[in-house]
């Protein structure tokens, strides 16, 4: 298997660090807003690598993070009237719905900053005692000229960065690219305990500590959006390596940005688009769809148009399917018939596999895997009817399904209910909890998640979407 390692700048053969194990840590969000599009690219694209690791048989630790304590948290609570913890806590949860909606695997361990601080300010403690790190004021400040690979993972070298760097507002820095560790209590914000005063951590510490706490002092995989490279992953290896004397992450992954309509997205160009936004329209298996359509490390241009062709893609791959169902129950034989034995016998669907396999590692190239299994299902529907037995057309179903669940995609298809349908189960659903039949409401509930459709009790009352 070969993957495109940024620290290389080319692509190398995959050998975990322990053997059937990979530890694999990728920065989650700052939860203070839903996540937009460009999110939940890395979110199904290291989802994707996971998942073909685990096809392959790897034990796979799975450490992603939660920012619960940022600038934008605090300004987002004062503007809301709310302590920060409910900003946090509120976003956390709306992340995991639509990680859900996603199709992404639940994290084996989702860790808070807010939760990991003692042991932040242990690692601090470690650097300056290393001599990498200086505290100022009640700032701690990590000291990148001490590092002598600081900019090796952006591929910069000290010089040009404190070249172009801008000259620091901040003239208790040693340097201009030194860093923040430890930054000292504000009026009007939370802040812990530290020897250096009350505080709280700055960014870069926090993935440092929660990697090697849950991971070890050195892991396989550390995966993140290309915007992370620099500053945050380079100073992640600065203190990480500093601190452990190791190498810190065997290999880096890093995901290309999403483009609105061929424009960088954002707010002031009005084309900046939450998930929740696009699910309105078209379903989370659309979006995750549409994302592996292009390779990871190439850019992602998002429109109406591409969206639409990606629906249209995956249903002709769940009608492909639908298809064969109803061929399946409707079956004469059992067993192979002549002109299956002879595609069994050349190894027909096998080469469909061996096309996907062969696509995934080559750096997990998602979009010709998903060329493949359009192949699969040309296949079958040129070469599949009424005279087809049941084990040639229930080989091909497993075949779609365990192909299009490495990928995460959906391939059977949900039942669709109309609008009325769902405003009259969410009455029964209400209605029930007024009888206090929990059980009932829970069913529906549950029924109606089958069927891709999210509620979400609120102050306001119930509100619903479509996964």
């Amino acid at each position: 298997m070969k993957l495109y390692n940024t620290l290389t700048n080319k692509k190398e053969t995959f050998e975990s660090i322990e053997k059937g194990k990979v530890r694999m840590y990728v920065c989650g969000p700052t939860v203070y807003n839903y996540i937009h599009i460009g999110n939940a690219r890395p979110l199904i694209v290291f989802d994707t690598v996971r998942k073909y690791f685990e096809y392959k048989n790897y034990d796979v630790i799975y450490v992603s993070n939660f920012t619960d304590i940022d600038d934008k948290i605090i300004k987002k609570a004062n503007e809301e009237g709310v302590d920060y913890s409910e900003i946090s806590s509120k976003y956390m949860k709306e992340f995991l719905i639509d990680s859900e909606g996603l199709n992404v695997k639940p994290a084996t361990i989702y860790p808070k900053a807010t939760e990991e601080i003692d042991d932040m300010v242990k690692m601090i403690e470690q650097l300056i005692e290393k001599g990498y790190a200086y505290e100022v004021n009640g700032s701690v400040y990590f000291e990148t000229k001490k590092f002598e690979p600081y900019g090796k993972l952006s591929n910069k070298n000290q010089e040009d960065l404190e070249a172009g760097a801008r000259i620091a507002v901040d003239t208790e820095k040693r340097n201009p690219m030194d860093f923040v560790l430890w930054k000292p209590k504000k009026e009007g914000e939370p802040a812990w305990k530290s020897p250096w005063g009350e505080g709280r951590p700055g960014w870069h510490i926090e993935c440092s500590v929660m990697a090697k706490k849950y991971l070890g002092d050195s892991i396989d995989i550390h995966a993140g959006g290309e915007d992370l490279v620099f500053p945050h992953h380079e100073n992640e290896i600065a203190q990480s390596e500093a601190v452990n004397d190791k190498q810190f992450s065997k290999y880096w992954m890093h995901n290309r940005f999403v483009n609105v309509d061929n424009k960088k997205m954002s707010k002031s160009l009005g084309n900046f688009f939450t998930v929740r936004e696009i699910v309105d329209d078209f379903s989370y298996d659309v979006v995750r769809f549409f994302m592996l359509n292009v390779h990871y490390r190439s850019p992602i241009n998002f429109s109406r148009d591409l969206m639409q062709a990606a629906a249209n893609g995956l249903e002709r791959i769940q009608t492909s399917r639908d298809n064969l169902e109803h061929l399946l129950k409707n079956a004469q034989a059992d067993d192979y018939n002549e002109k299956e034995l002879i595609f069994n016998e050349e190894k027909e669907l096998e080469k469909y596999k061996i096309k996907f396999e062969t696509a995934m590692e080559d750096d997990f190239n998602t979009a010709d895997a998903i060329s493949a299994i359009f192949e699969l299902v040309k296949f079958a529907n040129k070469n599949t009817d009424s005279d087809s037995s049941r084990k040639f057309i229930q080989d091909i179903i497993i075949l779609i399904d365990e192909l299009c669940g490495i990928l995460g995609i959906v391939s059977k298809k949900k039942e669709i209910l109309l609008d009325e349908e769902i405003n009259d189960l969410i009455e029964k659903r209400q209605q029930a909890r007024k009888d206090r039949d929990f059980a009932l409401a829970d069913k529906i509930r549950d029924d109606l998640k089958d069927k891709g459709i999210i509620l979400e009790d609120t102050r306001e009352g119930v509100r619903w979407h479509r996964g």
